[in-house]
């Protein structure tokens, strides 16, 4: 096999030529190894990376293959992980002077899977300060001089940059649609409770969901089916039969699907460029996308969001602020003011009013619809570095806890990213990939 341009093979194809003995992990690694000396100086994606113990993981899981052993479904395949995620040989310092230094005891739930799938833990990509907006150093792949947005900056702009074939990410608001459209990959957010939280940083118990960042849609199936399930350490993981992501996701659909087209009232927030876009990917949808106006019991939604996440990162930062908050930027400790203003009642109120508005999405995919077609993001990557960017067009699929894909489908006119987000619902992640897969060719075909 040419061993040239490793580091942009997929993940399928990279597990598929390690487990058939094409190329060595060790190979695949170092060949990354390359591409993040050539470029991570501009792009800045990682706050820990040890080459020497990427590679002893590497050639571990060598050994272990010709040892005839049976092997994961990401044996050998290396993957970033933002850092927030607790990992037991490497640093986790949640963005934050706080916790420099600071190496936990155990991995987190998901770098535990993913190493019993046979993964190299490549490094910690970078994270805003607490996975809030305070923006990290990582600057966007695809022009130096914008945000890659956030709160999972390194983790998209890893993937983006070919400098890893997978990444793990999070999203409390729109820190993995945001941060995959901005930087031209894919960014995947499941149902909430899907995949387990433990040993990550919380901030929102409510609206807290772990992501996953690839290039292909295959890549995301694959990794998915790797990391949902049950864990008793997160109460809001359910015991479940395991889902065959790939195998749904790699189908064709029955019937083509159909879509509602949702602007929500942040609709005019959107720039010309994402307009235009979405109005071409309309036209060429014809008959199998309809307009629908957002119901009623959904237009305040953006405002219970914040409430919620107001308080529980409050609550859930309550040892930090009390022991260090003249440490903690200006953007946080407003953010922790806030919520710790709110009266209970007021709370409880915005708690209450996501069942109404589940039922009502509930209802709408019964009718007629397989997803729900909307920005990512109100356009590219906004130039700069005092803001990850607004994460408007994804507060309400997070705050309902529903599945949402962004896929890279259009480009500005500078030549930037801009991603077209689907949106499932609740515990149909599986049938979200498939009809993902579905537009992506669509649009791809003209």
């Amino acid at each position: 096999m040419e061993l040239t341009n490793l580091h942009s093979l997929s993940a399928s194809e990279a597990a598929r030529v390690i487990r058939d003995g094409l190329i060595s992990s060790e190979q695949l690694v170092e060949a990354c190894l390359t591409q993040i000396s050539k470029i991570d100086g501009q792009v800045q994606a990682w706050t820990f990376l040890d080459p020497d113990h990427a590679l002893a993981q590497a050639r571990a899981a060598d050994e272990y293959r010709l040892s005839g052993q049976p092997t994961g479904a990401l044996h050998g395949v290396p993957v970033g992980i933002k850092d927030i995620f607790d990992t037991a040989d490497m640093p986790t310092e949640n963005g934050s002077a706080l916790y420099a230094g600071r190496t936990p005891s155990r991995d987190s739930t998901v770098v535990s899977m993913l190493r019993a799938a046979g993964a190299v833990i490549m490094g910690k990509t970078v994270t805003t300060e607490f996975a809030y907006f305070s923006p990290g150093k990582t600057r966007n792949p695809h022009n130096p001089e914008h945000t890659p947005g956030g709160s999972s900056s390194g983790s998209a702009a890893a993937v983006g940059a070919e400098m890893v074939p997978l990444a793990l990410g999070s999203q409390t608001n729109g820190s993995t649609i945001r941060p995959a459209a901005f930087c031209g990959v894919i960014g995947f957010k499941p149902t909430h409770g899907l995949i387990s939280r433990h040993g990550v940083l919380a901030l929102s118990r409510t609206l807290d969901h772990v992501g996953l960042f690839a290039r292909t849609i295959d890549d995301i199936a694959l990794l998915a089916e790797q990391l949902a399930g049950y864990d008793g350490q997160d109460p809001d993981t359910r015991p479940r039969a395991r889902i065959p992501f790939l195998k749904v996701a790699t189908e064709e659909p029955p019937l083509d699907p159909m879509f509602a087209f949702i602007k929500t009232p942040m609709w005019e927030r959107a720039d010309a460029d994402t307009k235009e876009g979405f109005a071409e990917i309309v036209e060429q949808l014809g008959s199998q996308v309809e307009e629908v106006e957002l119901f009623p019991s959904a237009t305040e939604a953006w405002q219970w969001h914040q409430t919620i996440m107001a308080v529980e990162m409050a609550a859930n930062l309550e040892r930090e602020w009390n022991a260090g908050r003249d440490r903690l930027s200006e953007q946080l400790r407003a953010q922790i003011e806030r919520g710790r203003e709110v009266r209970a009642v007021d709370y409880q109120r915005a708690l209450r009013q996501s069942a109404p508005i589940h039922e009502s999405f509930v209802e709408l995919f019964e009718q007629r619809y397989d997803a729900i077609l909307t920005p990512a993001a109100p356009g590219p990557a906004p130039k700069g570095f005092d803001s990850t960017g607004d994460p408007s067009f994804c507060t309400l699929w997070t705050l309902c806890g529903m599945p949402c894909i962004s896929l890279p489908l259009l480009q500005s006119t500078t030549g930037l990213p801009i991603g077209v987000q689907l949106v499932g619902p609740r515990h149909g992640d599986a049938r979200l990939l498939r009809t993902a897969r579905w537009l992506a060719a669509k649009v791809a075909t003209g």
